[in-house]
């Protein structure tokens, strides 16, 4: 362990902010006090509590969006729920919080409109039930997530659940570890071969796998908004062996994690100092078990549960999707799903980490979809709906750039007019700022809010980027526009769908289509073709312009430039701009492109064609010919 020892003593020379806050009181000081404030008002809780203490509990002050008000993120493991469970935390959100409910991708509940004066009434409330929720907020060990169908669904091998309630067991209600780590702990497990729950995207990560005869766990570690979890080469063959690995590696955490910039101080951070062999060396020594090298991973599958809407259950019966677009729910509507889960199903519900609802057991499907619950929480939508991600935005969250989840909820709308897709599935993923707790990253298509420049003026904007992956290990997606203006987003979008709808096979998904399509063609040519449709769209030019109609580059930008200036002169006069051609440009340097000053058609048009084609301006980049294609007057 000496290198771990060596990187935390010159990274821990110096402490943040929230580290000196910690020195003030416990935790549990603050939370025994919640009594005390809730009968003398918002204005008699310490500032440090509002800041940090009370977010241990999963209390966070939003007197800035909701003055003198609170959200509550509720824990719900591995998005497991029963529906008596559900019709409490429904309660209390109708009773307490205007009837409001975000499901969050960490597969548990957010509440909202608080008055501190309820509080403790309310946590009595879903305690008597077995939910609380400690540990969701700041440097602790937030929601661990699993399989929403695990036990249950045919492709679950190992059951984890009740493994998971152990490794909570370790550190959710013990004083020594509540608001004790240098930074958040994300957790997830999972014993299916679909990957339901993001399982490659957390600090740690507990793997279905397989080695010699025997069905374990393979180890992952690192994982963070923009970085998928790497390998820690150790298989774990048991739950005793898993429960080890867990207290070694949180303990190592707790122990030589960074605690000076808060930017940098997940565990990822450590190991990009101290590398992984170094850790996985220090979690078998701290263990005091040589742990298996890793076996292979199975958890390597898609899953298409939002397709069909429905999913056989090894018992015979089925669980029953409902789409919940942006993940804004309410008490009513939860209240409304576990009365269906009790009469049609096992009285047992699941969150998913897409922000939608799972109603297990169900066996009379048709009957039950009949409710009214299913009119406005549909059991399979458009594609555009079906897995769509988006976290709180600037309503709910004062990091937001953008308002996000109507923004996720209107694009979706407008393509399922647009673009109408049938047996497709792309995944929209959007994340309000750069944190990215709606983990764009992975999604098939990725949205983070941002500002962008418009006419001069500042407008909400989003980075665009395609081919995240939750198959095989998981893969972080690609940027293909900067700073889009948020209103131009959905016309660049729909370039795309309408090429996904055009050139893909039959029950294609985008994830199959980007890489039998997409993945031939550089970041910026992807890019600028969005913006180049759209523009041709609003000017109503009509050209019979594919995406993939460029001869292969090897990615160089240079080449797709000149490649489809080509095409673009042949669609709008019916002939070759030159006479021959040689890699990629004219084949006689000296041959000059017709002048196409007298054209009728549209000037920007021509002059892109020139830029890109042209001999004596001709553009290496794509970044050079933006102006030509602006969607603004």
């Amino acid at each position: 362990m000496k290198k771990l020892e060596e990187v935390s003593i010159a990274r821990n020379k110096k402490v943040n902010k929230i580290e000196k806050i910690k020195e003030l009181k416990t935790p549990q000081e603050a939370y025994e006090q919640l009594s005390y404030y809730a009968q003398n008002g918002y204005d008699s809780i310490p500032d440090e509590d509002k800041k940090y203490f009370l977010k241990c509990f999963g209390i966070f002050d939003k007197d800035p969006l909701t003055p003198k008000q609170f959200m509550m993120r509720v824990r719900v493991p591995g998005g497991h729920l029963t529906a008596e469970q559900a019709e409490a935390i429904a309660n209390v959100a109708k009773k307490y919080g205007q009837d409001y409910i975000d499901i969050t991708t960490r597969a548990q509940i957010e509440l909202r409109y608080l008055d501190i004066e309820n509080i403790p009434t309310l946590l009595q409330e879903l305690q008597a039930v077995g939910i609380d929720s400690y540990q969701t907020g700041v440097d602790n060990f937030r929601n661990i997530v699993n399989d929403p169908l695990d036990k249950y669904a045919f492709d679950n091998l190992l059951p984890s659940q009740e493994l998971l309630t152990k490794i909570q067991r370790i550190f959710l209600h013990d004083p020594e570890w509540i608001g004790a780590l240098p930074r958040k702990f994300n957790t997830s497990i999972s014993g299916s071969i679909s990957n339901r729950c993001n399982v490659y995207g957390h600090d740690c990560c507990f793997v279905l796998a397989q080695k010699d005869g025997l069905y374990g766990y393979n180890m992952y570690l690192g994982g963070k908004v923009g970085e998928v979890a790497k390998s820690a080469d150790i298989f774990l063959k048991n739950e005793e062996e898993v429960l080890k690995a867990y207290d070694s590696i949180i303990d190592l955490f707790k122990r030589f994690g960074f605690r000076d910039n808060r930017n940098k101080n997940r565990l990822h951070f450590l190991i990009q100092e101290a590398g992984m062999i170094e850790l996985a060396s220090a979690i078998r020594e701290n263990a005091g078990i040589n742990f298996a090298t890793a076996g292979e991973s199975l958890t390597t599958l898609d899953f298409t549960d939002a397709d069909h809407g429905k999913v056989q259950l090894k018992d015979g019966s089925f669980a029953l999707h409902a789409v919940v677009p942006s993940g804004i729910f309410s008490g009513s509507a939860l209240f409304e799903a576990a009365q269906i889960a009790k009469e049609y199903g096992n009285s047992e519900l699941r969150f998913s980490v897409e922000q939608n609802l799972y109603i297990m057991g169900v066996k009379d499907i048709n009957t039950a979809l009949k409710k009214h619950f299913f009119q406005e929480y549909k059991n399979v939508n458009t594609p555009y709906y079906n897995n769509l991600i988006a976290c709180a935005g600037t309503k709910h969250c004062s990091f937001g750039v953008i308002e996000n989840k109507e923004d996720a909820k209107n694009m979706a709308e407008y393509l399922s007019k647009k673009v109408p897709l049938e047996d497709a599935r792309v995944r929209f993923y959007w994340s309000a700022c750069v944190k990215g707790c709606g983990l764009h990253g992975l999604g098939d298509i990725g949205f983070e809010g941002c500002k962008a420049k418009l006419d001069g003026n500042t407008v909400d904007g989003v980075h665009i980027s395609i081919g995240g992956k939750l198959v095989s290990e998981g893969l972080e997606g690609y940027t293909v526009i900067k700073s889009a203006p948020l209103i131009y987003a959905p016309y660049f979008i729909e370039t795309l769908m309408l090429e996904y709808k055009n050139l893909r096979k039959e029950r294609e998904s985008f994830e199959k289509f980007h890489d039998r399509v997409l993945s031939s063609y550089s970041s910026a040519y992807i890019g600028f073709f969005m913006q180049l449709k759209a523009y041709l769209r609003s000017r109503n030019i009509e050209l019979e312009l594919k995406i993939n109609k460029i001869a292969p580059t090897g990615k160089n930008e240079e080449f797709e430039i000149f490649e489809l200036g080509r095409k673009l002169y042949y669609q709008l006069f019916k002939e070759e701009a030159y006479s021959s051609y040689e890699r990629f440009s004219n084949e006689n340097p000296r041959e000059i492109l017709p002048d196409l000053s007298n054209s009728n058609l549209d000037k920007k048009l021509l002059l892109l064609i020139e830029t890109m084609i042209g001999n004596q301006t001709r553009a290496t980049v794509f970044s050079e010919l933006g102006e030509y294609i602006s969607l603004s007057a």
